[in-house]
């Protein structure tokens, strides 16, 4: 089979059958665009005339090109590769995986980033005004205090909150959430969420979706179509530029946020993974490390001979 026959093949196959979100489905399709084109520029633009020493030659290549990727970029390419040969030779369009031997690199682990409750409460306050607060006529900031506290409140990827429905937050305090590979999860959404999605729903919502065609999403634009994950981004930058955090702040910053302050709060780590929808738990545990400040001031205060 064409190598853009198989890519495409294969694309289908994580988008349909897997149920892969369009974004990450548009990057796999960038990293094996350029994977097919290196192969054709090394003579095999067939299945049949790929082999492991291509393979292990493309992905040196790629690791020791300058700039240097980012080992994130780097790992995911790598997924890519395995993932279309596997498929191959599970279908079997090709007698081997010729991608079997190659080891991903080991990515430096980073402790993610997050805010302080005191940040996030500016970060709110600089979004939108509370509802009690909110004067008439004020949609866009309603709508944005409440995509905001929705966002800090679930801990939820901002591509998930931006495809919720008004229907997935009609079951009382919880929300129900189709992460990855539309697998679905509940999560309790707190009373001030809450409270800033329901004042959304009754005094801002009704009115931006006459400016539109129906839609059950429930986050609008202003033009009464569904809130694009862009400008849920752009809402949140421009709120945290308002709240004057100089660090960079993003809606995964919320994400971070919520799974830190959890943990520091005393939950445990398997419910934090639950929540955030993680399908290992040695994804969450990242997060326990971001608290070994809480743990430091436990063991200064509590142990006899600490100071």
């Amino acid at each position: 089979m064409h190598l853009d026959r198989a890519v495409d093949a294969y694309l289908r196959h994580i988008s349909l059958e897997r149920g892969l979100s369009d974004h990450t489905v548009a990057a796999y399709r960038r990293d094996l665009s350029a994977y097919a084109s290196w192969l054709a520029e090394h003579g095999a633009d067939d299945t049949d005339a790929v082999t492991a020493a291509l393979v292990s030659a493309f992905a040196a290549e790629r690791a020791s090109a300058v700039p240097a990727p980012a080992p994130a970029s780097l790992a995911r390419l790598q997924s890519s590769v395995r993932g279309l040969h596997r498929f191959l030779a599970r279908e079997g369009i090709v007698a081997d995986d010729p991608s079997r031997r190659l080891r991903p690199p080991k990515a430096a682990q980073r402790l993610p980033k997050a805010l302080t409750i005191d940040q996030v409460e500016q970060l709110l306050d600089a979004a939108g005004p509370a509802p009690q607060d909110a004067v008439p006529g004020d949609l866009a900031g309603l709508r944005d205090r409440a995509l905001v506290e929705l966002l800090y409140a679930t801990g939820a990827r901002v591509s998930e909150i931006v495809q919720l429905d008004v229907d997935d937050l009609a079951t009382g305090d919880v929300l129900r959430v189709r992460g990855k590979g539309s697998k679905e999860r509940i999560v309790p959404v707190g009373s001030y969420a809450r409270d800033a999605v329901d004042a959304y729903l009754t005094r801002v919502r009704p009115e931006l979706a006459r400016r539109g065609h129906a839609t059950p999403r429930l986050f609008l634009g202003v033009r009464g179509g569904p809130l694009s994950r862009q400008s849920a981004w752009l809402i949140l930058q421009r709120a945290a530029e308002r709240a004057g955090l100089t660090a960079h702040v993003s809606p995964h910053t919320l994400r971070h946020s919520f799974a830190t302050h959890l943990l520091q709060g005393g939950a445990d780590v398997r419910v934090v993974q639950e929540l955030l929808g993680h399908a290992s738990v040695a994804t969450t545990q990242i997060y326990t490390h971001v608290s070994v400040d809480a743990l430091r001031d436990v063991y200064a205060t509590s142990h006899p001979r600490a100071r």
